[in-house]
């Protein structure tokens, strides 16, 4: 279900000429999402009807946690989904006292880099391993690639309940649309 839901959000890509292609392109094998889940690392929404609406997929590099990928299904889109799943993410971040969250997406896409940037993300010059990550997508023919990342602070959190809250289940809920 994780990749039909990939390749649905991937659809909105159609709307950009040069990267129509993505549309088509290929999605995240199911085992790196078995990794992931494993690794307590993927976050999935659902609506209230319990189909499936989005995920966010990281892992761990030393101190960051650095999202690999965020998907949310084409007409679920501009709901918050994602944000909530960006919010799940950051809880995960806090609780184990990460220094921040990284990730690679496209400059110049609305719903890509300047979305980051409303969610507190900034572009990361400074960092030779995200360098390298968006000089491989190049390479793959991935253009216009830029690396960012959100500081999360020496924030601790104090309450089990914030800890366990809703890392626990890994699941978001929204209604349906």
């Amino acid at each position: 279900m994780l990749p039909q839901l990939e390749n649905s959000a991937g659809q909105r890509f159609r709307t950009i000429p040069h990267l129509a292609w993505l549309a088509e392109g290929d999605d995240m094998p199911v085992e790196r999402h078995r990794l992931y889940i494993a690794q307590g690392t993927e976050w999935v929404a659902l609506s209230d009807v319990g189909s499936l609406v989005g995920f966010l997929a990281a892992e761990v590099f030393e101190a960051e946690l650095h999202i690999w990928q965020l998907a949310v299904r084409l007409d679920d889109q501009g709901r918050g989904v994602g944000g909530r799943l960006l919010e799940a993410a950051d809880s995960f971040a806090r609780a184990r006292n990460l220094r921040s969250i990284t990730l690679t997406t496209f400059a110049d896409v609305p719903w890509n880099a300047p979305w980051y940037s409303r969610h507190g993300f900034t572009v990361a010059t400074d960092d030779e391993r995200l360098a390298g990550l968006t000089r491989m997508e190049s390479s793959r023919g991935l253009p216009g690639r830029c690396a960012m990342r959100k500081r999360i602070g020496d924030r601790v959190l104090r309450t089990q309940r914030e800890i366990d809250g809703p890392l626990q289940q890994g699941t978001l809920r929204y209604p349906a649309g």
